[in-house]
Parts: C-alpha cells; structure tokens; sequence
C-alpha cells in the first residue's frame, strides 16, 4: 500500500476528553505594563488576549491527572479500569522517570502494574500518542487508554524575545480511547523535514547541554525563528493534507470540525486561507490559552466537545506542526 492509499479505519472511539488550565492567568495587559509597552500592544502585535500560568505546586503531573480525572468522568470508567497511559509532553516533568509513571502513581495506579511511558514528538505528541494507542487496541493488545499532555511552557520563556515567550501559556488535557463504538481513526500521517531542526530549539535538559557539562547564556530558554519554522511547514502543508484526505476517503465539505495546534494567530490564519478550510469549523482558542504546545490540541479538542461543536459521529481533522520541523495529521471520527 503506497502512503496516498486509503488506509483501514481503526475501530475505537473517544469515550472521554478533560482539560485542565491553571489558576493563574497573565493577561496581555500586565505584559504591556511589564514591557514598557503602550496599552493593547501585546494583543494587537500577537492575537492574544490572556494565557494560564502554572503555579509552582501545578506540576505537568498534577494537571495531567485532573485533566486525566475529567476525561474518565466523561468516560464512564476508572482509573484501574485503564490498560495503557500515555504521556505526549511537549516537555517532559523531569528526564527520569517519565511523567506518565508520575501521573499513574497520582491516579494512586502506583501498584498495578499498568504500563505507563512517554511518547514525544514535541508540540504533535499528543497525535503521535494517539497513533500509538490506537494501535495498541487495533491488534487487541489493550481495550482503553489514557492519552495525556501537559506542558508548562512558562519556565523556558525568554523575554528579550517576546515574539517567542508572548504567545505561550500553560495547560493539560487528556482523552480515554476505548475498542469498539462508533468512532475511529480514518488516517494518520505525519513527516520530519530536519533542515528546520534549527528554527524551533530548546537546548537545556538532555545529554549535550545540562549542569554537568556547562549551560551557556541562554541555553536553558526556548528560541525560535518563527519565519523559518512557517517557510518549512507552509511548503510542505498543503500536499500533506491532500493526502491525508485521500488516506481517509473524505473531502473537505464533509469534516464536521477541524481542531489545528493553536501555534500563533497568524500561523492560524494562514492555515484557514492556504489550506481553505471552512473558518466556521476551525477551533480557535488561541486568543485565551496561547500556545500550550503539545496540550494545544487536545485542550482544543476538550473545547470542542465540551461546547458542542463537535458532536458523535462528526469528522474531526486533528492537524499541526511541531519543532523539527514536523508535520502530523489526523482523521477522526468522533
């Protein structure tokens, strides 16, 4: 089978999606007043108008196990109910362990055994991991699993460049996926253009650039080179999700809901217009949440269902770019 193939739906349906967004949230305003900037520049220069902090105490475990607690709300199910976790950070809490064994041992899961790892795939985890799981129920190897991302975007920010550290904000969301139902994968693609692996970085943390080996200025904060990163994913966008339509046998006129990565205003505005989809159907939240990486579009996604906009048995296209740069896609039918 070639990748422009239609390719078998994967039968499992979305039971359950949850969200958890911090207490704290730091409007456009204060980081007018915290800038020097005159009144409303934050918002008109980024589309923003307020993103959530995590506290200290809001580590990605805890408000991955809230959201995590939602989604099985709306699932009908228990934690011990569960034979897969999934992580999809953006950023992991910590190197060792993953933050998915943090968050079994808050769902008080610390003794049962149920496998618990980390898929990352920076901001696209959370469709990665949706890939992974769906193949864990396709070849009956588990019937429900949690998928989870949280990210605090908040402690890597660097504001001397605030066109990387203005758009971001902080949160979580999970889903429980479950065999059976009337829901399914129709397709999945993603693809890795790495001559763009310089335009979004974030050094610190692994093996090269850590306390042991010495930090250079700079280092430990997130950089991006927003023009590059757009360049890269636009070129390659518009064949991808070609594609991805014909892998999952559906036209344009017939997705119910498109729920992209909310990377910046722009770069959603840019998508409605190269890529014509229906405005009507996009999710947008960005204005309220900012970037929140790889929870982006799973908050989306809880947003979603839980205002109605997307309903049982709508096509939903889950879409977005990620540092890499990468590009990934789903076809989902809710």
């Amino acid at each position: 089978m070639s990748r422009t193939d239609q390719t078998p739906t994967i039968n499992m349906t979305i039971t359950g999606t949850g969200s958890y967004l911090p207490c704290k949230v730091l409007t456009s305003a204060a980081i007018d007043a915290r800038m020097g900037w005159q009144d409303g520049t934050c918002q008109s220069r980024y589309g923003i108008v307020a993103r959530h902090v995590a506290a200290g105490e809001e580590t990605s475990s805890l408000m991955a196990s809230k959201a995590a607690h939602r989604a099985m709300e709306m699932a009908g199910c228990r934690p011990q109910d569960l034979d897969l976790i999934l992580g999809a950070c953006g950023v992991m809490e910590q190197p060792i362990p993953s933050t998915a064994v943090l968050v079994q041992e808050k769902l008080g899961l610390g003794r049962t055994g149920i496998p618990a790892y980390d898929v990352n795939a920076t901001c696209l985890s959370f469709l990665q991991a949706l890939d992974v799981a769906a193949l864990h129920i396709q070849c009956g190897r588990a019937r429900r699993v949690l998928v989870f991302s949280a990210d605090i975007a908040s402690v890597g920010l660097d504001w001397n460049h605030p066109e990387a550290a203005a758009i971001f904000g902080d949160g979580a969301a999970a889903v429980v996926l479950e065999a059976g139902g009337t829901g399914g994968i129709l397709a999945q693609d993603f693809c890795t253009f790495a001559h763009g692996h310089d335009a979004c970085v974030l050094a610190a943390g692994g093996t090269r650039v850590n306390p042991a080996r010495g930090i250079a200025p700079g280092e430990d904060r997130f950089r991006m080179d927003g023009g590059k990163a757009f360049r890269v994913a636009s070129r390659h966008l518009p064949l991808f999700l070609a594609r991805l339509l014909r892998r999952a046998g559906v036209t344009m006129d017939k997705i119910g809901c498109v729920i992209p990565h909310q990377a910046s205003a722009l770069a959603l505005r840019h998508a409605v217009e190269n890529l014509r989809l229906a405005s009507d159907k996009v999710i947008d939240i960005f204005a309220l949440t900012g970037n929140q990486i790889a929870a982006s579009i799973p908050v989306a996604l809880d947003h979603a269902v839980r205002s109605g906009r997307l309903r049982r048995g709508n096509t939903a296209l889950l879409l977005g770019t990620s540092a890499g740069i990468s590009i990934g896609g789903a076809m989902v039918r809710f």
